[in-house]
């Protein structure tokens, strides 16, 4: 399919399993910040909407405007945090170079990169819409 060109009927009829659209302020700073820390590709970006892909997902971006008539936009608050609660993870970044890139881009880090028990090198970064983004890669065995 071409993200850049395919309607959003057919866009729309096409997306299946998971999706996962995010509210931001600034679709096209947003943009900036997940392609430049975790490079993602970004398709259709507007000042209201972006696709990205990481790997074969895809996520969405939509500008608050662009859910007027939506309810969800009600329990915004007007400042800080966003996803309070929901981890975004990244399985496939090397979270040593995404806390690097990251903090250049003015991402904050909440963890950084650490050995976990459970298997992965993982941080924890708060992008400015408050979305807790972690990149991690499994730790090689012995």
């Amino acid at each position: 399919m071409d993200y850049e060109t395919v309607s959003a009927e057919d866009f729309g009829r096409a997306l299946h399993g998971l999706g996962l659209n995010l509210l931001v302020r600034d679709v096209r700073r947003q943009v900036a910040f997940l392609s430049g820390a975790f490079a993602m590709t970004a398709h259709r970006v507007s000042p209201d909407f972006a696709i990205l892909r990481y790997g074969t997902a895809l996520l969405q971006l939509h500008a608050d405007a662009t859910y007027h008539a939506h309810p969800l936009p009600s329990l915004l608050p007007e400042a800080g945090a966003r996803g309070a609660g929901i981890e975004l993870r990244l399985f496939e970044t090397d979270p040593d170079i995404a806390a690097e890139r990251a903090e250049a881009l003015g991402g904050t880090l909440l963890q950084p990169p650490t050995n976990k028990p459970h298997g992965l090198r993982e941080c924890v970064i708060l992008c400015e819409n408050g979305y807790a983004w972690v990149p991690s890669r499994p730790i090689p065995a012995g």
